[in-house]
């Protein structure tokens, strides 16, 4: 077989690719999935309170966050995967791959949260005004799931290039 160049393991980029694909994939399932759940929300609450739709938008735009963070994470790995300039490795591949893994899940998870609680939060301050604060609370907390997400995956992603001395 002819040398292509290249250095490391042949299948670990797989894995890289792998994690900086589930990393966004899962990450906007989640923002698409929090999006949709509050804008059904939304659009219903709006019908009965017109003058509170701006007002109750805010978990439709924590929800877009999350595709942001998986975005982030899918960067970060996509540009550490460079074989022909620095050897590549399996635990690279496998720190890649746990790194979007853990962000995604995080923003898919955080974006069902997001999505419930706004529907039922804005239906439910179009009721009762005072329950804006609180369902603006839940919402910080189920962002903060997906903060987490990112900052795993950040820190997993840093992890490869350590396996072996070059």
């Amino acid at each position: 077989m002819a040398d292509s160049g290249f250095s490391g393991d042949e299948t670990a980029p797989f894995f890289g690719f792998l994690g900086a694909a589930a990393a966004l994939v899962f990450s906007c399932m989640g923002a698409a999935y929090g999006t949709a759940k509050s804008g059904v929300g939304v659009a219903s609450m709006g019908v009965m309170r017109p003058e509170l739709v701006m007002k109750s938008i805010v978990p439709v735009v924590m929800a877009g966050v999350l595709g942001i963070y998986g975005l982030i994470i899918a960067v970060i790995i996509s540009t550490g995967i460079n074989p022909k300039a620095k050897s590549y490795y399996l635990f690279d591949g496998y720190a890649h791959l746990s790194s979007g893994l853990a962000c995604g899940l995080a923003g898919l998870s955080a974006g069902m949260a997001i999505g419930i609680v706004g529907d039922a939060g804005v239906r439910a301050n179009a009721q009762q005004p005072k329950l804006f604060v609180g369902m603006i609370l839940i919402l910080i907390f189920a962002e903060a799931l997906a903060l987490y997400g990112l900052i795993v995956g950040i820190i997993l992603s840093s992890r490869a290039g350590q396996s072996r001395a070059d």
